[in-house]
Order: structure tokens, then C-alpha cells, then sequence
């Protein structure tokens, strides 16, 4: 009986319990040359347990420990939170507030740098999900389904199937439906960096800045190529004279303008090669229907805000433009590959001062040539995405980047930015709610009696 309780302790617990299973002076006796019988038959088996529980010990101690989980870096969330805490504000406040309203034009306005923002925080975390690829191939299928769902989720919410907020109907026609839009251009610019990310990259060892570039100079290569292509388009391509109807009144017959140019390299609103380009290949009726010029004090007497018309305003005041259009989608692909860059110093160096001299140096950079090409003539528009612009408001990514970084993760700093953190953890639920309007069209359909009775109505929200 003692040998079988020895046996049974060993399946219920673990190697201890077979030697507590008897007496110690027991298993002494046992061990002796002046054995019972029933303990002698017994202890074969108990060596081979005891050999047994040997070798599992032997081979845990040889396998390798699993590595502790690399910490969150706590900056990227709370960028991302800023920059869709500040989409919302610009998107209530800018009617109210011009200066946090976009640009009707030339310039640059606290709007302006959200979406650069979005790209440049993209392309960082481009680069931390992709330092370590088993299969090229299946990396590249799941990005170009993640970019698909984006370019279907925008399709749906900004292509006019969800109405304004006050605009009581719902569904767009398809002959107007808007094929670009904030969504859609990041979906364009996260496959296109995800792609380089996953195939352009050699096997260089990575030890300073110049080894950094080697290794990704091919991602640069694509990025000059980009905006090479861009700026021959831009001031390459002629533009000659279009035309365009609109809607006056519901009843009458659309009215025809017609908008003279012949120009080459002219960056109006009215003769550009971004316009032209986007004419030509979606349709001038499924591009934005409120262009941003439209707000330039040619085209509104309450400039810099929306308005009537000025009765000399130009015939292009009325047209349809895209500010996420085709070309100028080509620069926000570059603003993307920058923040690629910014994310492979946090992948190759792990010390915090070394971090900040390599993020700051492009920075630097980039502001300053930014500048230097809006003296020079080449202006900084959000709208067209120049090159004046994407280096500006790249390198103000970084500046901001930067800061946060000192904050939160070098200095520890988090509680104060708590609520940036889960707005970056869940930015694009957010986005959804709040910047698409469906919250407030969801509020917007609760009404009494009448559906301008409704919630929104008695809270003040878009009277």
C-alpha cells in the first residue's frame, strides 16, 4: 500500500510528493541492502521516476525563456489622440474661429496640419510593425486588405451616403458619389509605405546615421521619385480651358460656367494640373462639392468664411474640387514615408539621446527647406500638397513628435495625458463618431412631432 501511495501522489502532484509519501526513515530503510520485498519490488520504478523528473528539469533549464514583452511606446497613442483631439476642435470650431479653420488657399492654418499628422503617424508605426517579417508575401496581403478597408470605410462615410448634420436626408446618388477622401488617401498611403516597408529594405547592419540611410535608401529613392513625378506634373502639364454646371435653383436648368486658362504650371485654384488631373480621371461631378476656395475673398463677401458671392466673382468660384485628389495624394504617400523614417530610428537605437539628434536633424531640415521653398515662390498649400507644405508640416510632426516623446516616455509624464492616450488606442472609432457626423446624425433621429424638432435642435448643435 505505501508503494502504491508513493505512485499516486506522483500523478496527482509533482516529484515532492513521492518522498512524502513515506516516512523519511522509511525511504532510507528502502534504499538499504536489508529491504522488504514489497519495497524492494517497488524501487526500480521509484528511481525511474526520480530519472524521469531529472530530465524534464534538465530540459527546462535549457529552453529558451520567453522574452518579456517589449513596453508600448506611450507617444505614438498620445500623438495620435492629439491629433484627433485637434480634428475635432478645427471641425467645430473653425466656422467660429478662422484661424483654426483650413486655409481658403495659400498658407497655413492650425487645420492644416491634421492631416499630414495622421501620415506622419502612420508611417511611424509602419516601421515597428514590420521590423520583424516571416512571410513578405503574407505581410503585403494583409496590407492591401487593411488599405481596402479603408478605402471602402471612406467610400461609405465620405462619399456623401452620410448627409451634413441639418441635411435631413440620407443616400448619395451614384452619378455624384465622392470617390476620394481623408480615409481613402490614408488607405492609398499606408499600402503604398507598408509595401516599401516590407520589400524595400536591405540586409545592412545598422549602427549610425549614414548605415540608417544605406539600409533604407531605396524607401528614399521611392520618395524622391514621388515627388520628382509630382513636380513635373504640377508645372509640367497643360491645363487648358474647362467647363462645369451647376444646380442654381431645384427647378431650373443647371447653369453652364466656363473657366479660362491655357496655362502651364499655374497653381490658382482655377488652372492647376491637381484640378485638371482629377476632372479628367473621377469626373468633375464626384469631387467635393464645397470647394475650399470658395471661402478666398474673390468668391465670399464674409472671406474667410463661406458666403454669397461677390457680384464680380470668377466663373471657377462654384466648382467642384477635391482637396484628397489624385496628385496631390502622390505628397501625402511622401509625408508617409518620413514618418517611416522617424520609426526606424526608434527600431535601431534604443537610446533616448541618440533618438532625439537623429529625429531632430531631418526635422530641421525639413522645416527650414520648407520655408526656404515658400520664399522662393513655391507656396505652402494645403490644398494643391505642395512640397513647401509637406516639408513644413512633416517637420512640425516631428517637432510635436518629439516633445511628446520627451514628455511621456523619457520623463514619465502620462497622467496628464491619459485621455490622449485611449483617444489614440481608439482614433479611428472616433473619427467615425465625431468627424463623419454619425453621432450626431444618430442623435439627429430622435425628434418630436416633427424631424426638425430634434435633439440637436434643442442642444443648439448645428443651428
Amino acid at each position: 500500500m505505501a508503494s502504491y501511495e508513493a505512485i499516486k501522489n506522483f500523478d496527482d502532484d509533482d516529484d515532492e510528493d513521492v518522498e512524502m509519501a513515506l516516512p523519511h526513515n522509511q525511504i532510507s530503510e528502502s534504499r538499504s541492502a536489508t529491504v522488504s520485498p514489497t519495497i524492494a519490488q517497488t524501487t526500480p520504478l521509484h528511481l525511474h521516476i526520480n530519472n524521469i523528473i531529472e530530465e524534464q528539469h534538465i530540459i527546462a533549464r535549457h529552453q529558451p525563456q520567453p522574452q518579456p514583452k517589449s513596453p508600448r511606446l506611450v507617444s505614438l497613442d498620445v500623438f495620435r489622440g492629439l491629433t484627433v483631439a485637434l480634428m475635432i476642435l478645427v471641425d467645430d470650431a473653425g466656422g467660429l474661429i478662422p484661424a483654426l479653420n483650413h486655409s481658403p488657399w495659400n498658407g497655413l492654418t492650425l487645420a492644416d496640419y491634421v492631416m499630414p499628422f495622421f501620415l506622419f503617424i502612420v508611417g511611424v508605426s509602419l516601421a515597428l510593425t514590420y521590423k520583424k517579417l516571416s512571410c513578405g508575401v503574407d505581410a503585403s496581403r494583409k496590407a492591401s486588405l487593411r488599405a481596402l478597408k479603408l478605402l471602402v470605410l471612406g467610400l461609405f462615410l465620405q462619399g456623401g451616403y452620410f448627409h451634413r448634420v441639418n441635411d435631413l436626408t440620407y443616400g448619395v446618388d451614384l452619378k455624384q458619389i465622392r470617390w476620394m477622401g481623408i480615409l481613402q488617401r490614408i488607405g492609398v498611403a499606408y499600402l503604398v509605405a507598408a509595401l516599401c516597408e516590407i520589400w524595400l529594405k536591405s540586409d545592412d547592419t545598422v549602427n549610425s546615421g549614414p548605415s540608417l540611410l544605406r539600409k533604407y535608401r531605396y524607401q528614399w529613392a521611392v520618395a524622391l521619385i514621388l515627388s520628382f513625378l509630382y513636380l513635373c506634373l504640377l508645372y509640367g502639364l497643360y491645363v487648358p480651358d474647362w467647363v462645369y454646371q451647376i444646380q442654381t435653383e431645384p427647378s431650373s436648368e443647371p447653369k453652364t460656367f466656363s473657366v479660362k486658362c491655357g496655362v502651364r504650371g499655374n497653381t490658382g485654384p482655377a488652372c492647376n494640373a491637381v484640378g485638371m488631373i482629377d476632372r479628367t480621371i473621377l469626373g468633375i461631378h464626384h469631387l467635393y462639392q464645397r470647394p475650399i476656395y470658395a471661402r478666398m475673398p474673390e468668391c465670399s463677401i464674409n472671406s474667410p468664411n463661406y458666403g454669397p458671392l461677390p457680384p464680380d466673382a470668377p466663373a471657377w468660384c462654384q466648382a467642384p474640387f477635391d482637396p484628397e485628389g489624385l496628385l496631390s495624394s502622390v505628397m501625402a504617400i511622401v509625408t508617409c514615408l518620413i514618418g517611416l523614417h522617424y520609426g526606424h530610428i526608434i527600431v535601431h537605437f534604443k537610446d533616448h539621446r541618440v533618438r532625439i539628434i537623429y529625429w531632430m536633424i531631418p526635422t530641421s531640415c525639413l522645416v527650414v527647406f520648407g520655408l526656404a521653398l515658400d520664399l522662393f515662390g513655391m507656396h505652402i498649400n494645403k490644398v494643391l500638397y505642395s512640397l513647401s507644405y509637406t516639408c513644413v508640416t512633416a517637420g512640425a510632426a516631428g517637432i510635436l513628435f518629439v516633445g511628446i516623446y520627451l514628455m511621456v516616455d523619457v520623463c514619465g509624464c502620462r497622467r496628464m495625458t491619459l485621455v490622449l492616450e485611449w483617444m489614440g488606442m481608439h482614433a479611428l472609432m472616433i473619427y467615425i463618431l465625431a468627424a463623419c457626423n454619425v453621432f450626431p446624425i444618430f442623435l439627429q433621429g430622435f425628434y418630436w412631432g416633427s424631424p426638425h424638432n430634434n435633439i440637436l435642435k434643442l442642444i443648439g448643435v448645428g443651428t
